[in-house]
């Protein structure tokens, strides 16, 4: 078993998940069922995909889920362009949410590129 808590990526992935709370407290009430849970789901589901493969016996099944990780990564970079684009988030908290998304995938891809390696 490996343990997260070791992985860059991890303490990414919640680093942007802690930013994606504070930046989707200001969007509009009726976005609350809507883009708002939809990016708080896909933000946590990119730290919980790491810790899940890590639990995993095989490196298969451990790439398997960081693949699911970076999947649900890429989709939370659309949404946030998205949410800037509707005018829920400030051009700054976008700006900074971005670049933290970004340096992830770099880095979660790295390993996932790694992995395949080997």
């Amino acid at each position: 078993m490996r343990d997260h808590s070791k992985l860059r990526a991890f303490e990414l992935a919640d680093e942007v998940t802690l930013l994606v709370y504070r930046v989707t407290q200001n969007f509009p009430k009726e976005e609350i069922y809507g883009l708002t849970s939809q990016i708080r789901r896909a933000a946590v589901s990119v730290p919980s995909n790491i810790v899940e493969g890590c639990a995993r016996e095989s490196e298969t099944e451990y790439l398997r889920f960081l693949e699911i990780a970076f999947g649900s990564l890429r989709e939370l970079n659309y949404q946030l362009g998205l949410s800037m684009r509707l005018g829920y988030s400030e051009a700054l908290e976008y700006s900074a949410c971005e670049a933290k998304v970004i340096e992830t995938e770099k880095v979660l891809s790295a390993l996932i590129s790694s992995l395949r390696k080997s």
